[in-house]
Protein backbone atom coordinates (compact mmCIF):
# COMPACT_ATOMS: atom_id res chain seq x y z
CA UNK A 1 0.00 0.00 0.00
CA UNK A 2 1.36 3.13 -0.54
CA UNK A 3 2.27 5.86 2.07
CA UNK A 4 1.92 8.71 -0.39
CA UNK A 5 -1.10 11.38 1.32
CA UNK A 6 -4.03 11.14 -0.82
CA UNK A 7 -5.19 14.03 -2.34
CA UNK A 8 -8.57 15.94 -3.29
CA UNK A 9 -8.14 16.39 -6.82
CA UNK A 10 -11.57 18.34 -6.88
CA UNK A 11 -10.43 20.81 -5.06
CA UNK A 12 -7.63 21.21 -6.72
CA UNK A 13 -9.02 21.40 -9.94
CA UNK A 14 -11.05 24.02 -9.22
CA UNK A 15 -7.99 26.33 -7.86
CA UNK A 16 -6.88 25.63 -11.13
CA UNK A 17 -9.94 26.13 -12.90
CA UNK A 18 -11.04 29.60 -11.58
CA UNK A 19 -7.31 30.59 -11.13
CA UNK A 20 -5.78 30.40 -14.83
CA UNK A 21 -8.37 29.48 -17.97
CA UNK A 22 -5.60 29.10 -20.12
CA UNK A 23 -4.01 26.53 -18.48
CA UNK A 24 -6.88 24.95 -17.30
CA UNK A 25 -7.39 24.21 -21.10
CA UNK A 26 -4.12 23.28 -22.03
CA UNK A 27 -4.60 20.67 -19.37
CA UNK A 28 -6.68 18.90 -20.63
CA UNK A 29 -4.71 17.05 -23.34
CA UNK A 30 -2.90 15.85 -20.90
CA UNK A 31 -2.57 12.13 -19.99
CA UNK A 32 -3.88 11.17 -16.93
CA UNK A 33 -0.43 10.02 -15.44
CA UNK A 34 0.65 13.66 -15.43
CA UNK A 35 -2.54 15.51 -15.24
CA UNK A 36 -3.25 14.53 -12.05
CA UNK A 37 -0.04 15.57 -10.38
CA UNK A 38 -0.40 18.52 -12.33
CA UNK A 39 -3.07 19.78 -11.52
CA UNK A 40 -2.03 19.21 -7.60
CA UNK A 41 1.26 21.28 -8.49
CA UNK A 42 -0.44 23.97 -9.57
CA UNK A 43 -3.23 24.11 -6.60
CA UNK A 44 -0.11 24.31 -4.23
CA UNK A 45 1.16 27.06 -6.46
CA UNK A 46 -2.08 28.89 -6.69
CA UNK A 47 -2.64 29.16 -3.18
CA UNK A 48 0.38 30.27 -2.00
CA UNK A 49 0.40 32.91 -4.04
CA UNK A 50 -3.05 33.89 -2.97
CA UNK A 51 -1.79 33.58 0.55
CA UNK A 52 0.51 36.56 -0.71
CA UNK A 53 -1.90 38.81 -2.66
CA UNK A 54 -4.72 38.66 0.36
CA UNK A 55 -1.63 39.51 2.77
CA UNK A 56 -0.87 42.53 1.09
CA UNK A 57 -4.61 43.49 -0.41
CA UNK A 58 -5.50 43.34 3.66
CA UNK A 59 -2.12 45.12 4.83
CA UNK A 60 -1.29 42.18 6.50
CA UNK A 61 2.28 40.65 7.73
CA UNK A 62 3.64 39.59 4.30
CA UNK A 63 7.05 38.31 6.01
CA UNK A 64 4.31 36.38 8.21
CA UNK A 65 2.95 34.91 5.30
CA UNK A 66 6.24 33.96 3.39
CA UNK A 67 7.16 32.41 6.99
CA UNK A 68 4.46 30.02 6.89
CA UNK A 69 4.72 28.94 3.73
CA UNK A 70 8.55 28.20 4.02
CA UNK A 71 7.22 26.22 7.28
CA UNK A 72 4.24 24.46 4.80
CA UNK A 73 7.19 23.63 2.50
CA UNK A 74 9.20 22.19 5.27
CA UNK A 75 6.83 19.60 6.43
CA UNK A 76 5.65 19.33 2.59
CA UNK A 77 9.69 18.23 2.17
CA UNK A 78 9.45 15.75 5.49
CA UNK A 79 6.73 13.89 4.37
CA UNK A 80 4.55 15.27 6.97
CA UNK A 81 2.64 17.73 5.06
CA UNK A 82 -0.72 17.70 7.81
CA UNK A 83 -4.45 18.34 6.81
CA UNK A 84 -4.27 21.40 4.06
CA UNK A 85 -5.35 19.78 0.20
CA UNK A 86 -2.86 21.50 -1.43
CA UNK A 87 -0.06 20.46 0.90
CA UNK A 88 -1.24 17.14 0.69
CA UNK A 89 -1.28 17.16 -2.91
CA UNK A 90 2.40 19.09 -3.28
CA UNK A 91 4.30 16.61 -1.06
CA UNK A 92 2.29 13.67 -3.71
CA UNK A 93 4.33 15.69 -6.72
CA UNK A 94 7.60 16.57 -5.17
CA UNK A 95 8.36 12.95 -3.54
CA UNK A 96 7.56 10.72 -6.10
CA UNK A 97 8.87 13.47 -8.62
CA UNK A 98 12.19 14.36 -6.96
CA UNK A 99 10.99 17.93 -7.49
CA UNK A 100 14.44 19.39 -6.29
CA UNK A 101 13.78 22.13 -3.17
CA UNK A 102 15.23 24.87 -5.20
CA UNK A 103 12.50 25.03 -7.49
CA UNK A 104 9.57 26.33 -5.08
CA UNK A 105 12.21 28.39 -3.17
CA UNK A 106 12.85 30.04 -6.32
CA UNK A 107 8.64 30.41 -6.47
CA UNK A 108 8.57 31.95 -2.90
CA UNK A 109 11.22 34.19 -3.29
CA UNK A 110 9.30 35.56 -6.45
CA UNK A 111 6.87 36.05 -4.18
CA UNK A 112 8.59 37.89 -1.80
CA UNK A 113 9.68 40.04 -3.86
CA UNK A 114 6.34 40.92 -4.55
CA UNK A 115 5.54 41.47 -1.23
CA UNK A 116 8.46 43.88 -0.80
CA UNK A 117 7.51 46.26 -4.08
CA UNK A 118 10.35 45.28 -5.52
CA UNK A 119 11.53 47.72 -8.90
CA UNK A 120 12.77 46.28 -12.19
CA UNK A 121 14.81 49.02 -14.29
CA UNK A 122 16.00 46.27 -16.88
CA UNK A 123 14.92 43.26 -18.89
CA UNK A 124 17.56 40.92 -17.32
CA UNK A 125 15.86 42.30 -13.89
CA UNK A 126 12.32 41.50 -14.96
CA UNK A 127 13.40 38.18 -16.33
CA UNK A 128 14.93 37.73 -12.75
CA UNK A 129 11.50 37.25 -11.37
CA UNK A 130 9.84 35.73 -14.20
CA UNK A 131 12.51 32.36 -13.87
CA UNK A 132 11.10 32.98 -9.78
CA UNK A 133 7.54 33.05 -10.16
CA UNK A 134 6.91 30.92 -13.83
CA UNK A 135 10.25 28.91 -15.09
CA UNK A 136 10.52 27.02 -11.68
CA UNK A 137 6.56 26.47 -12.32
CA UNK A 138 7.64 25.18 -16.26
CA UNK A 139 10.68 23.23 -14.86
CA UNK A 140 8.56 21.25 -12.09
CA UNK A 141 5.99 20.47 -14.77
CA UNK A 142 8.80 18.81 -16.92
CA UNK A 143 9.44 17.01 -14.18
CA UNK A 144 6.20 15.48 -13.74
CA UNK A 145 6.25 14.45 -17.41
CA UNK A 146 9.45 12.26 -16.45
CA UNK A 147 12.02 14.65 -17.67
CA UNK A 148 15.77 15.29 -17.03
CA UNK A 149 17.74 16.28 -20.05
CA UNK A 150 19.58 19.98 -18.95
CA UNK A 151 17.94 21.19 -22.26
CA UNK A 152 14.57 20.58 -22.72
CA UNK A 153 14.58 21.36 -19.00
CA UNK A 154 16.00 24.58 -19.42
CA UNK A 155 13.49 25.22 -22.41
CA UNK A 156 10.49 24.69 -20.00
CA UNK A 157 11.84 27.65 -17.64
CA UNK A 158 11.99 30.03 -20.71
CA UNK A 159 8.73 29.14 -21.74
CA UNK A 160 7.34 29.65 -18.27
CA UNK A 161 8.91 33.31 -18.75
CA UNK A 162 7.99 33.73 -22.21
CA UNK A 163 4.56 32.80 -19.95
CA UNK A 164 4.78 35.51 -17.49
CA UNK A 165 5.93 38.29 -19.99
CA UNK A 166 2.65 37.89 -21.61
CA UNK A 167 0.93 38.10 -18.88
CA UNK A 168 2.33 41.13 -17.83
CA UNK A 169 2.29 43.10 -21.28
CA UNK A 170 -2.03 41.89 -20.64
CA UNK A 171 -1.98 43.98 -17.05
CA UNK A 172 -0.32 46.86 -16.89
CA UNK A 173 -3.92 48.57 -16.80
CA UNK A 174 -4.78 45.70 -13.54
CA UNK A 175 -0.87 46.10 -12.12
CA UNK A 176 -1.05 49.97 -12.06
CA UNK A 177 -4.72 49.78 -10.15
CA UNK A 178 -2.52 47.63 -7.46
CA UNK A 179 0.26 50.04 -7.23
CA UNK A 180 2.81 47.53 -9.41
CA UNK A 181 4.45 48.09 -12.49
CA UNK A 182 6.75 45.33 -14.03
CA UNK A 183 7.88 46.79 -17.57
CA UNK A 184 11.41 47.90 -17.48
CA UNK A 185 11.73 51.29 -16.19
CA UNK A 186 14.30 51.99 -18.05
CA UNK A 187 12.29 51.40 -21.41
CA UNK A 188 9.73 53.95 -19.87
CA UNK A 189 12.74 56.53 -18.71
CA UNK A 190 14.50 56.29 -22.22
CA UNK A 191 10.98 57.57 -23.66
CA UNK A 192 10.34 60.01 -21.53
CA UNK A 193 8.13 58.58 -18.87
CA UNK A 194 9.11 58.86 -15.55
CA UNK A 195 7.62 55.25 -13.87
CA UNK A 196 6.66 56.61 -10.64
CA UNK A 197 4.90 59.72 -12.44
CA UNK A 198 3.20 56.94 -14.27
CA UNK A 199 2.61 54.80 -11.58
CA UNK A 200 0.97 57.40 -9.34
CA UNK A 201 -1.56 58.67 -12.57
CA UNK A 202 -1.60 55.59 -15.53
CA UNK A 203 -3.30 56.12 -18.34
CA UNK A 204 -2.17 54.76 -22.33
CA UNK A 205 -0.08 56.54 -24.02
CA UNK A 206 2.17 55.55 -27.40
CA UNK A 207 5.63 55.21 -25.20
CA UNK A 208 3.31 52.97 -23.36
CA UNK A 209 2.27 51.07 -25.86
CA UNK A 210 6.08 51.00 -27.30
CA UNK A 211 7.29 49.24 -24.34
CA UNK A 212 4.31 46.33 -24.14
CA UNK A 213 5.23 45.61 -27.52
CA UNK A 214 9.13 45.24 -27.03
CA UNK A 215 7.93 43.15 -23.94
CA UNK A 216 5.96 40.96 -26.55
CA UNK A 217 8.41 40.63 -29.16
CA UNK A 218 10.97 39.60 -26.30
CA UNK A 219 7.81 37.03 -25.11
CA UNK A 220 7.88 35.75 -29.12
CA UNK A 221 11.88 34.90 -28.76
CA UNK A 222 11.28 32.84 -25.77
CA UNK A 223 8.37 30.66 -27.10
CA UNK A 224 10.05 29.67 -30.24
CA UNK A 225 13.34 29.00 -28.48
CA UNK A 226 11.11 27.23 -25.69
CA UNK A 227 8.81 25.65 -27.49
CA UNK A 228 11.55 23.27 -29.22
CA UNK A 229 12.12 21.52 -25.85
CA UNK A 230 8.62 20.13 -26.48
CA UNK A 231 10.31 17.43 -29.41
CA UNK A 232 11.90 15.98 -25.31
CA UNK A 233 8.83 15.35 -23.78
CA UNK A 234 6.85 12.59 -23.76
CA UNK A 235 4.89 12.25 -26.74
CA UNK A 236 1.53 12.11 -25.18
CA UNK A 237 2.10 15.55 -23.10
CA UNK A 238 3.69 17.47 -26.16
CA UNK A 239 0.31 18.83 -27.13
CA UNK A 240 -0.59 19.87 -23.99
CA UNK A 241 2.32 22.24 -23.40
CA UNK A 242 2.17 23.18 -27.24
CA UNK A 243 -1.48 24.61 -26.49
CA UNK A 244 -0.64 26.32 -23.69
CA UNK A 245 2.60 28.73 -25.74
CA UNK A 246 0.00 28.84 -28.35
CA UNK A 247 -2.85 30.25 -26.24
CA UNK A 248 -0.60 32.71 -23.83
CA UNK A 249 1.02 33.30 -27.12
CA UNK A 250 -2.21 34.42 -28.79
CA UNK A 251 -2.80 36.65 -25.48
CA UNK A 252 0.17 38.54 -26.83
CA UNK A 253 -2.11 38.70 -30.43
CA UNK A 254 -5.09 40.25 -28.83
CA UNK A 255 -2.69 42.62 -27.26
CA UNK A 256 -0.89 44.02 -30.40
CA UNK A 257 -4.09 44.10 -31.83
CA UNK A 258 -5.78 46.25 -29.77
CA UNK A 259 -3.03 48.67 -30.56
CA UNK A 260 -1.06 47.43 -27.28
CA UNK A 261 -3.61 49.11 -25.18
CA UNK A 262 -3.19 46.89 -22.04
CA UNK A 263 -3.84 49.89 -19.61
CA UNK A 264 -7.61 50.63 -20.52
CA UNK A 265 -8.79 46.79 -21.54
CA UNK A 266 -7.59 43.42 -20.62
CA UNK A 267 -6.87 41.25 -23.72
CA UNK A 268 -9.32 38.15 -23.63
CA UNK A 269 -8.70 35.05 -25.44
CA UNK A 270 -12.33 33.22 -26.22
CA UNK A 271 -13.54 29.95 -25.74
CA UNK A 272 -13.93 29.16 -29.67
CA UNK A 273 -10.80 30.52 -30.16
CA UNK A 274 -8.52 28.67 -27.08
CA UNK A 275 -9.78 25.29 -28.73
CA UNK A 276 -9.43 25.96 -32.58
CA UNK A 277 -5.50 26.62 -30.78
CA UNK A 278 -5.93 23.17 -28.06
CA UNK A 279 -6.99 21.26 -31.92
CA UNK A 280 -3.50 22.94 -33.86
CA UNK A 281 -1.62 22.27 -30.74
CA UNK A 282 -2.70 18.63 -30.67
CA UNK A 283 -1.24 18.23 -34.88
CA UNK A 284 1.51 20.45 -34.50
CA UNK A 285 3.03 18.84 -31.40
CA UNK A 286 2.89 15.71 -33.83
CA UNK A 287 5.91 16.23 -35.45
CA UNK A 288 7.74 19.56 -33.15
CA UNK A 289 11.09 21.10 -34.29
CA UNK A 290 14.66 19.19 -32.70
CA UNK A 291 15.50 20.67 -29.30
CA UNK A 292 17.31 23.70 -29.48
CA UNK A 293 20.75 22.82 -27.74
CA UNK A 294 21.90 26.53 -26.72
CA UNK A 295 22.89 27.78 -23.43
CA UNK A 296 19.73 28.57 -21.14
CA UNK A 297 18.64 32.40 -20.79
CA UNK A 298 20.72 33.64 -17.97
CA UNK A 299 17.97 34.18 -15.55
CA UNK A 300 16.94 30.60 -15.43
CA UNK A 301 20.28 28.81 -15.02
CA UNK A 302 20.05 28.69 -11.91
CA UNK A 303 16.95 26.33 -12.03
CA UNK A 304 18.09 23.99 -14.69
CA UNK A 305 21.39 23.68 -12.75
CA UNK A 306 18.95 22.79 -9.99
CA UNK A 307 17.57 20.17 -11.87
CA UNK A 308 20.45 18.83 -13.25
CA UNK A 309 22.44 18.42 -9.92
CA UNK A 310 20.08 15.44 -9.24
CA UNK A 311 20.81 11.72 -9.37
CA UNK A 312 20.16 10.01 -12.44
CA UNK A 313 16.30 8.94 -12.06
CA UNK A 314 15.13 5.34 -10.30
CA UNK A 315 14.57 2.90 -13.54
CA UNK A 316 11.24 3.21 -12.66
CA UNK A 317 10.20 6.49 -14.33
CA UNK A 318 12.19 5.25 -17.59
CA UNK A 319 11.62 1.42 -18.00
CA UNK A 320 8.68 0.63 -19.78
CA UNK A 321 6.52 -1.06 -17.79
CA UNK A 322 4.53 -4.26 -19.10
CA UNK A 323 0.30 -4.37 -18.73
CA UNK A 324 0.27 -5.31 -15.26
CA UNK A 325 2.43 -2.80 -14.08
CA UNK A 326 0.41 -0.06 -16.09
CA UNK A 327 -2.77 -1.19 -14.73
CA UNK A 328 -1.20 -1.33 -11.49
CA UNK A 329 0.15 2.44 -11.78
CA UNK A 330 -3.75 3.07 -13.08
CA UNK A 331 -5.66 2.21 -9.58
CA UNK A 332 -2.90 3.55 -7.31
CA UNK A 333 -3.95 7.06 -9.11
CA UNK A 334 -7.56 6.64 -9.08
CA UNK A 335 -7.25 5.37 -5.24
CA UNK A 336 -4.86 8.75 -4.54
CA UNK A 337 -8.07 10.35 -6.18
CA UNK A 338 -11.13 9.03 -4.38
CA UNK A 339 -10.37 8.36 -1.00
CA UNK A 340 -11.29 10.95 1.37
CA UNK A 341 -8.64 13.02 3.21
CA UNK A 342 -7.81 11.78 6.78
CA UNK A 343 -9.55 13.02 10.03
Amino acid sequence: MSTEPPIDLAACEQLMRGGSKSFFAASSLLPLRVRIPAIALYAFCRVADDAIDECADTDGDCALALQALHRRLDAIYAGEPGEIVEDRAMAMVVHRYRIPRALPDALLEGFAWDAAGRRYDTLDELHQYCARVAGSVGAMMAMVMGVRDRHALARACELGNAMQLTNIARDVGEDALCGRLYLPRDWLREAGIDPDDWLARPAFRPEIGTAVGRLLLEADRLYRQGSTGIALLPRDCRGAILAAAMIYADIGSVVAAQAMDSVRRRAVVGGARKLTLLCLAKVRAQLPRRCAEVPPLPAISFLADACAALPVDPPRLHRRRNFDERCEWMIDLFERVSMPPHG
